[in-house]
């Protein structure tokens, strides 16, 4: 696999969640895991989901297609 270095721009409020998960995970477990490392792992998670972007136009959109696609995929995961 190739890897492709790509350049984002994040407010601090998405900062803070991927520091904390970050820290929550190297706490709990001893491993660092990296804001970078974190992304990708999303990534993977949303092919897995066979999610596609057709007809979305904004982020609430993209948060219902990533619902429907869970469920659809994944429907023995717990909901809340």
């Amino acid at each position: 696999m190739t890897m492709q270095r790509v350049v984002t721009f994040l407010d601090r409020d998405e900062v803070d969640l991927l520091d904390k998960i970050g820290k929550d995970a190297l706490f709990s477990t001893g491993l660092k895991v990296s804001r970078a490392k974190i992304l990708a792992w999303l990534i993977d998670f949303l092919k897995d989901i066979k999610l596609s972007g057709e007809g979305i136009k904004s982020g609430s959109d993209f948060e219902k297609r990533i619902i429907q696609r869970v469920e659809q995929e994944a429907p023995h995961l717990p909901r809340n």
